[in-house]
């Protein structure tokens, strides 16, 4: 088969594949069978006559070639999708920008950009979808999403080892914080000390695709007691307000802790630091695209003040 002759539901099969990571992850997300998604992927790659998905234990990576057709069927599908707009009567969305974000980045940094953006450009329109840093990332890659909002804990590396390298822009580093319930004995001060942190209970979670524990502090010297799970920042938060134990919390978040809770700095051992990462792919943005990372600079700026610790509610 010719290359020329491969389908729009192979290019959409093959984007979704890439974006997802694995071939179980793409078949869920458009509702096809994993057979059904390795046909596709295996029809495209004979067209190409070349793998497009190098297969690893851990997911799939682009080949030099399927970042090429990926380049290339980004720009089709979304061609294609901008037809049956019109098509159907919808306004046109030249000026629509595909924003993704972590999941703290959401409780203040996202509303209020986006709150600036609507007095300031009210012809951008932003389509914004939460995701863990990698699944961003690989949304990047896919070209399904313009910009991305991305977490990054020391060592600070890049957060993948794809080429061409993604443009980053740091737009905040603060310190890890600890959110501790009014009525806990650490809640006494205005810090805790790293080494009061030992035999405590901890609200976690575990990253999409790692191991690591989010929500226990780092470099902890001991098998942490882990009383309750939760992915969501404000449950976690609630669970702190109702004594259940305590758990980490970007300094950012400050703000939104409810009644019931803390928010203090960790003195005593070295300062856990965490960055807030602006991330794209390295072609030329489009001016819509420029101004959505603009507002996101902008609202990073204002809310990158020293955070007092919260006074007992």
């Amino acid at each position: 088969m010719d290359f020329t002759d491969v389908s729009l539901t192979a290019l959409r099969v093959f984007r979704a594949v890439a974006e997802q990571g694995t071939f179980t992850a793409a078949a869920a997300s458009l509702g096809y069978t994993q057979s059904a998604v390795s046909r596709q992927i295996a029809a495209l790659e004979r067209a190409a006559g070349t793998e497009l998905l190098e297969r690893r234990r851990d997911g799939v990576r682009l080949t030099a070639a399927g970042r090429v057709v990926m380049r290339h069927a980004t720009v089709v599908l979304d061609e294609i999708d901008a037809t049956a707009r019109e098509l159907s009567g919808l306004p046109g969305q030249a000026g629509t920008v595909r924003l993704g974000w972590f999941p703290s980045a959401g409780a203040v940094l996202l509303p209020r950009a986006l709150a600036a953006l609507r007095r300031t450009d009210p012809g951008v329109r932003v389509v914004s979808r939460e995701g863990s840093t990698p699944a961003l990332v690989r949304a990047l890659r896919a070209g399904s999403l313009d910009l991305a909002l991305l977490a990054s804990a020391p060592p600070f590396r890049p957060p993948d080892a794809e080429s061409p390298p993604l443009v980053l822009q740091t737009l905040t580093e603060r310190a890890l914080c600890l959110a501790v319930p009014a009525t806990h004995p650490l809640a006494r001060g205005d810090f805790v000390d790293v080494a009061d942190l030992r035999g405590q209970r901890w609200i976690a979670s575990t990253s999409s695709g790692e191991e690591r524990l989010m929500g226990v502090w780092p470099g902890l010297d001991e098998r942490p007691e882990i009383a309750h799970t939760a992915r969501d920042w404000l449950a976690k938060l609630h669970l702190v307000a109702a004594g259940c134990g305590l758990t980490t919390v970007p300094a950012a978040l400050a703000a939104t802790a409810p009644p019931g809770v803390r928010v203090l700095p960790v003195h005593g051992g070295p300062q856990e630091q965490r960055r807030l990462l602006l991330a794209r792919l390295p072609h030329r943005p489009t001016e819509p695209v420029t101004r959505v990372a603009a507002a996101l600079r902008a609202a990073a700026l204002d809310l990158d003040v020293p955070v007092p610790s919260s006074p007992p509610r």
